[in-house]
């Protein structure tokens, strides 16, 4: 007899071994996701409801954990799929089976693709977005760019560097940043996306909070929008986005540049923006914008903490958990340079390790300054994660 421990963190530790046993591809992917293990954390519970998952949990081999209004519930996917089934859950629970079986199946069957205007983005490798910044004042690289052209060849250079989308914004964001009057943003980004398109330098996304910037970005080409205000700054955003049917980026945060420092308040950071996450993509979906085009951004370095931040990377699988492509915008974060001890300028390799990190706990597009490096570190992610 032979006994040997498997790599409990991903299943393709036993998708392989079953595959080595001649399982085929898919029931052995199936039985490897459905024997992970799985942790739901369950609130705004009834005292009933409460009482049914421990007996439930008796009986079925689950751990549970409880307190007041909350249950933990722990064991493989596979014990706790028929709380999702209401011909299988006890009746006390039928409450829990329509989103815990939505977070199953986002589980088993992730997103693999990105519709955006005018074509679409596979999700099977990595999709690096690359950052055109044409603004005085951004935190790592503000007036770098000084001329539309300057910025029109960065963007060339991104593309051939590896990039798949191009990001260009004209307000900075960063913490304490003042908002840019709304023609003056049009006047920085517009000219510059217009070029990129009529060279042939696509697809394109617009990083701004404003619905009079996006439809200006739309009609010179744009296929994306990226509001890092999670449609908190601008009400009438969505309605633009809507019936251009272009792919639309949705971050958290809290408050504004002026204010975000002082809202980073958190009893358990990653659930919570998973839940405002959440509030906020419904209400895209109620605006018209289709379930499909929209992806997640956790907003790392906005209204948190260091210590948050390294939380919700590690974390990072409660937001892939709601069902949507989930971009990171790490790159030269405040609180990278906090572990590292660089400087903003030299904090590349340190991006490039963080989206390594957040590739493997389901993150698959990265907002990034230097696009070689990350694509390389991704490579090497992508090469332990893909099954062969």
């Amino acid at each position: 007899m032979r006994i040997t421990a498997l790599a409990a963190h991903t299943p393709e530790a036993v998708r392989a071994a079953l595959a080595a046993r001649g399982w085929e591809t898919q029931p052995a992917w199936f039985a490897a996701i459905g024997i992970q293990p799985l942790v739901v954390l369950i609130e705004d519970i009834s005292e009933a409801e409460r009482e049914a998952l421990v007996h439930w949990g008796t009986k079925s081999g689950a751990d549970v954990l409880t307190g007041e209004g909350w249950a933990l519930v722990a064991g493989a996917a596979s014990r706790i799929a028929p709380l999702a089934r209401y011909d299988r859950a006890p009746a006390e629970l039928a409450g829990l089976a329509p989103e815990l079986g939505r977070l199953l199946a986002a589980r088993a069957e992730p997103p693999r693709s990105w519709p955006i205007r005018g074509g679409e983005l596979s999700l099977q490798k990595p999709v690096i977005i690359g950052i055109i910044n044409v603004t005085p004042d951004s935190f790592s690289d503000g007036g770098h760019l000084p001329s539309v052209e300057a910025a029109i060849s960065h963007g060339e250079r991104l593309m051939a560097d590896g990039s798949r989308l191009l990001d260009v914004g004209g307000e900075s964001t960063r913490p304490g940043a003042r908002p840019v009057p709304a023609d003056e943003e049009i006047a920085r980004v517009v000219p510059v996306i217009a070029g990129l398109i009529k060279r042939g330098i696509s697809p394109v996304s617009v990083d701004t909070r404003k619905a009079d910037v996006a439809r200006a970005a739309l009609d010179a080409g744009a296929a994306v929008v990226n509001d890092v205000s999670g449609l908190q700054y601008d009400p009438e955003l969505a309605a633009v986005v809507a019936p251009a049917d272009a792919g639309m980026i949705l971050m958290h945060t809290r408050g504004t540049p002026a204010t975000m420092d002082d809202l980073a308040r958190y009893a358990h950071v990653a659930p919570e923006v998973a839940a405002e996450l959440a509030a906020t993509a419904e209400k895209a979906e109620r605006a018209g914008i289709a379930r499909e085009r929209i992806v997640l951004d956790p907003g790392f370095g906005f209204a948190k903490t260091a210590t948050q931040n390294f939380r919700l990377l590690d974390e990072l699988a409660t937001i892939v958990a709601l069902g949507y492509p989930v971009a990171v915008g790490l790159s030269r974060k405040r609180f990278l340079g906090a572990a590292t001890g660089r400087p903003v300028e030299d904090r590349d390799r340190a991006t490039a390790v963080a989206c390594a990190l957040a590739w493997e706990r389901g993150a698959r597009l990265f907002r990034v300054h230097d696009v070689v490096m990350t694509r390389e570190a991704l490579a090497l992610a992508g090469a332990t994660t893909t099954p062969t």
